[in-house]
């Protein structure tokens, strides 16, 4: 695969995934439909988010090594690699989150899935703000506006930080 062919996929993987975080907030609301079938469109729309990650990181690995190696090593801080880190690694969190949900109560989980969420949303929106050429710059900030939006809506809507046990005692 030629350079220009493998920053293609970068951006197209980092667009993908900027638009599927437009939809979860959207699914889990209620917004896109309600019950079951929205549940599981926000874990397959949640999968799915993980492998565009996985392949805009993947991609950055092919065109940047030196950098790639220079951020997981700490060796750079510039902003936006840091925001794009923050984004990754706290987007694995409500995966694994929700494969294990099942370990904690109702509230805790969702309250944890939520946070871990809206951190991979604010990371991933500074990080995409930061970036320039994947997008032009009045649709990317629309599309972070949108995303913010729909998040902090949903959140909203479903009032689920309130009332959370901290402990499992009965």
């Amino acid at each position: 695969m030629t350079g220009r062919a493998t920053l293609a996929w970068v951006a197209i993987a980092f667009i993908v995934g900027l638009g599927l975080l437009l939809l979860q907030p959207l699914l889990i609301s209620g917004a896109l439909g309600k019950g079951p079938v929205a549940g599981r469109a926000h874990a397959w729309v949640g999968t799915v988010l993980v492998v565009a990650i996985i392949l805009h990181v993947v991609g950055l690995c092919i065109t940047s090594p030196p950098d790639v190696i220079d951020l997981l090593l700490s060796r750079s801080h510039t902003p936006f690699r840091i925001w794009g880190a923050v984004a990754m690694w706290s987007a694995f969190g409500p995966t694994i989150c929700a494969a294990v949900r099942r370990q904690f109560r109702l509230r805790a989980f969702r309250a944890g899935h939520m946070l871990l969420a809206m951190l991979t949303i604010i990371g991933t929106v500074l990080h995409a703000l930061m970036i320039e050429g994947a997008m032009e710059q009045l649709s990317k900030a629309i599309l972070c506006m949108l995303v913010l939006t729909a998040t902090v809506w949903s959140i909203w809507k479903r009032k689920s930080l309130r009332n959370i046990p901290i402990s499992k005692t009965r």
